[in-house]
């Protein structure tokens, strides 16, 4: 009875941050870095993207936070789309989160990047995908949804 009550008030008391994760903490710590060196931060997402400076700061200039013009990109790149068709369905729905976004822009729930967005499996890295610099070079990226051997099969 004494354990019950234990977790009841441990789980009562916890403040919900202490529970908060993926995305929220991800998208934190991009808006951190950005506001550390704001021209920095444009240049970054210019490379990692490939996308032009200019449209970079547009993008910024449009939307409240930094990390929000780094998921604009990520969803971009994630949804084959330009910044402006990412940036016309943001701007009605940004009150219903990044996952109701993902998934007006075709993104699938379930699908791996429905799942990276969900769990902040993201990175800014400032550096172009093709020079290792984009998604994927950190642990856990390795599976891209092939289909590989399986378990114990040579």
């Amino acid at each position: 009875m004494r354990r019950i009550i234990f977790l009841l008030a441990f789980c009562v008391f916890i403040p919900t941050a202490a529970f908060a994760g993926g995305l929220e903490v991800f998208l934190s710590n991009v808006n951190v870095q950005a506001r550390a060196d704001l021209p920095g931060f444009s240049l970054g997402l210019s490379t990692q993207f490939g996308v032009p400076v200019t449209q970079v700061q547009a993008v910024i200039r449009s939307v409240p936070e930094p990390a929000d013009a780094f998921m604009v990109l990520q969803l971009g790149q994630m949804s084959h789309r330009r910044p402006e068709s990412v940036l016309a369905i943001y701007q009605p729905n940004r009150k219903k989160g990044w996952g109701a976004i993902a998934k007006e822009l075709g993104i699938k729930p379930g699908s791996p990047e429905f799942h990276a967005l969900k769990n902040g499996d993201l990175h800014f890295t400032g550096g172009s995908a093709e020079r290792g610099g984009g998604r994927g070079d950190g642990p856990g990226n390795g599976h891209r949804g092939g289909h590989g051997r399986g378990h114990n099969k040579s």
